[in-house]
Order: C-alpha cells, then sequence, then structure tokens
C-alpha cells in the first residue's frame, strides 16, 4: 500500500473514532434506566429538608422517567447519611438532600468520615428560606433593642430552644448572641417542633425559627415576632424589620436546602438533574407552594451552589470555633 493510501485509511479510521460517544456520554444518554435514591439526613415529616424533598419528588421523577425513593436516614446530625452517599457509586442513582448540617459537620465532629468538598459534588440548590426572632409574650419586650437590653438588666434568665446542637436554628441563635453580646442559654432538643411546643408553652424564652413553624402561633397571639432574619423583609410579613434594622448590624442568615451528588458523578448527569430541578422550582404552583412556607426557590448552577457551600463552612466554621460547639 502506497503512503497516500496509507494516509487515507489512518484519517478514515481516525474520523470513526472520533464519532464514537465517549463512555461518559453513553452512560448519560441511558441515565436513568432505573429508580433513583434520595436520601434525606433527617426524619420523614420533620422539617423543611424532607419537606422540600417531597415537594419535588414527583414532578422529578415525572420528568426523568423513573421513580425518584425517598430514604429517610436520621441521626447524629446527618452525618450517617451523608457518609453513605460520599460513597455510594457515583453513578446518578444516589442523591442527598442536605441543608446547613453539611456546612457545619465537620466543625461539629472532629473525626467526619468524608470531606464534603472533596466527596460530593453539587447540582443545585432548591430553596432559601428567613427565620423569625420570636418571643413568648410573658417577656415583657416589643424589639429586638429591648430584647437585648431586657437580656442585659437580667443576666442568665433569657433561654432559646432549637432542634439540636448544629442545627440551623441553634447556629443563627449564636450568631444572634455573637453579633449582639446578649448571653441567653441553649436549651437543645430533638427536633424543631417540641422546642417550638415548649416556647409557646412558656418554657422557653426566645427562638430563632422558620416561618411556617412560627407563623401560625404568631397570628394566634401565642408568640410575638421581632424580626426576620433575612437581608430583606418578607412579603408573608412586611411589616416585620430585618435583624440589621432592628439593631444588629451584619446580621443575615438564611435556612436552605439542596442537592449533591457522590464526586465523580458524569457531569452530563449531573447537568441534566440542575436542569430538570432548575425548571421544576420555576413552576407556578411550585413557587406558590414555597412562597406560603416563606421559601424561595432558587435552582442555581453546580458551580455557584458550590461557591454557597464554601462561603457557609467558612462562617459557620467561624462561629462554631468561637463558641466551641461540639456535637452531643
Amino acid at each position: 500500500m502506497n503512503p497516500s493510501a496509507v494516509r487515507k485509511l489512518l484519517c478514515r479510521l481516525l474520523l470513526a473514532l472520533l464519532a464514537l460517544p465517549l463512555p461518559g456520554v453513553v452512560f448519560a444518554q441511558a441515565w436513568p434506566n432505573r429508580a433513583i435514591r434520595m436520601v434525606v439526613p433527617f426524619s420523614a415529616g420533620s422539617g423543611g429538608t424532607d419537606l422540600m424533598a417531597r415537594l419535588i419528588e414527583q414532578r422529578l421523577s415525572a420528568s426523568l422517567g423513573q421513580r425518584i425513593v425517598i430514604d429517610n436516614r436520621p441521626g447524629a446530625g446527618g452525618v450517617p447519611a451523608t457518609d453513605m452517599v460520599a460513597k455510594a457509586a457515583p453513578d446518578g442513582y444516589t442523591l442527598l438532600m442536605t441543608n446547613v448540617s453539611l456546612a457545619a459537620n465537620p466543625y461539629l465532629y472532629p473525626k467526619l468520615p468524608f470531606d464534603p468538598l472533596k466527596d460530593l459534588a453539587p447540582v443545585t440548590m432548591i430553596n432559601s428560606a428567613p427565620l423569625l426572632l420570636v418571643v413568648h409574650p410573658s417577656v415583657p419586650v416589643a424589639s429586638v433593642k429591648e430584647l437585648l437590653a431586657y437580656a442585659k438588666s437580667h443576666p442568665g434568665k433569657l433561654n432559646y430552644g432549637s432542634g439540636g446542637v448544629g442545627s440551623t436554628p441553634h447556629l443563627a441563635s449564636e450568631l444572634f448572641k455573637s453579633l449582639s453580646g446578649n448571653d441567653a442559654v441553649h436549651v437543645p432538643y430533638k427536633g424543631g417542633a417540641p422546642a417550638l411546643n415548649d416556647l409557646v408553652g412558656g418554657q422557653l424564652s426566645f427562638m430563632i425559627e422558620n416561618m411556617a413553624g412560627t407563623m401560625p402561633f404568631v397570628k394566634a397571639g401565642k408568640l410575638r415576632a421581632l424580626a426576620i432574619t433575612s437581608a430583606q423583609r418578607s412579603p408573608l410579613a412586611p411589616e416585620l424589620p430585618t435583624m440589621g434594622e432592628a439593631g444588629v448590624p451584619g446580621y443575615e442568615v438564611i435556612g436552605w436546602n439542596g442537592i449533591v451528588a457522590p464526586r465523580g458523578t458524569p457531569p452530563e448527569i449531573v447537568a441534566r438533574l440542575q436542569t430538570e430541578v432548575a425548571r421544576i422550582l420555576r413552576l407556578p404552583e411550585v413557587r406558590q407552594q414555597m412562597a406560603a412556607l416563606g421559601a424561595e426557590p432558587v435552582g442555581n448552577t453546580p458551580e455557584e451552589f458550590g461557591a454557597f457551600i464554601k462561603a457557609e463552612m467558612v462562617r459557620w466554621g467561624t462561629v462554631i470555633k468561637e463558641k466551641g460547639i461540639r456535637a452531643e
């Protein structure tokens, strides 16, 4: 065979090889062909993380053509459930619906069996949601400034509850203490609901808790709302000032939930998941359901969500170290 013919043959072979799809692309095109497990590191019905998983479950199942199975695995602040997902096969069939615990746990648990940044791949943030600072009516204050003045003049008298060490309400309250200089005593509970019940019952002085749980009690006159934790006022309670407006400059906290996958999950699968979830979050009925809960749909890119997680780790790591907080 002459050199010219050899070159032509090699060119044809090269073009044929280039036309073949890459293995990852073939895999992504075939995905999903079976049920997808979405792990929730908290109990069913226990709060916003489980609620958000169930809010998108059926719609995501319909758009992907495969069942989404919610797998509730509560315990130890979500560490075992998150570790299980971090060590799962990176094939797009195991996902984690997570929250601030992903950013806080590396500082709460000295020997965490996974690295959130190295072992998990961000997909998208589902929602953000402000919290409310609420007090029991027996506490004689009508504003954040009055609460701080009361705390100063009655040292050791105020206490607050949360759904557990490292929960969003706990960290939000500790940040409030740091920025305002108040010294309330933390009373941890196994979940936000029993803490809120004790606040309504007068066993606690105040809480910083989600709007969905607190607003019914505020409207019923059983709790008094003083401020909202986001940077802007909420359309659900436009009369309430932000914490910054109320006298705690620099204070801003949001609750959030988001989806992550095992690191190494094909980028084509991550991209499709993000696209489908973002589309679901734009649906009018989904936006209405979230608005009723005081939440805002997000649906950002994996890169944006990853940057957010890093920022949350820096922020809460600083608070946890400063306060010497450790998981129980």
